[in-house]
């Protein structure tokens, strides 16, 4: 079987882009920037059923995107989370918080708004990853 994003992804997301293992998708949740990465294997639902190696380069490209987000937004943490209760495709989330966002110090899950960015704010935070992402020899911009 081969890789096929799964539909809530598709609809929650941008892609960015990709590195050698996963997608990068940027959420469309006006809350605060948020990537997910999502290794482009099928029927993955656990980070440690992927080989060793491949988990080595999952936090590769989990490292270039933090150190993005972190040099872009100044975050005053990022949180890194894998949930997958209710999209089962393994997908891990970098979330930038403040400590003035609307969930702090609480989890973004279930205290967002819910509200989407405009397509023209999408395009243009889209934008904005993208190019710090470019500093990676390992990304290539959707």
């Amino acid at each position: 079987m081969s890789f096929e994003l799964h539909p809530q992804l598709k609809k929650d997301t941008t892609l960015l882009g990709e590195f050698p293992l996963s997608l990068a998708l940027l959420h469309r949740d006006d809350s605060v920037p948020w990537v997910i990465l999502v290794p482009k294997k099928a029927d993955l639902t656990e980070l440690h059923h992927l080989p060793m190696q491949e988990q080595q380069q999952f936090l590769i490209e989990s490292e270039v995107v933090n150190l993005a987000l972190e040099t872009l937004f100044t975050p005053d943490k990022l949180n890194f989370g894998a949930l997958g209760n209710m999209v089962p495709q393994l997908h891990v989330h970098h979330i930038v918080r403040y400590k003035n966002d609307l969930a702090w110090p609480g989890p973004l899950w279930g205290n967002a708004k819910g509200e989407y960015r405009s397509d023209d704010e999408q395009l243009s935070l889209a934008e904005r990853i993208q190019a710090q992402l470019l500093n990676s020899e390992l990304f290539k911009k959707a």
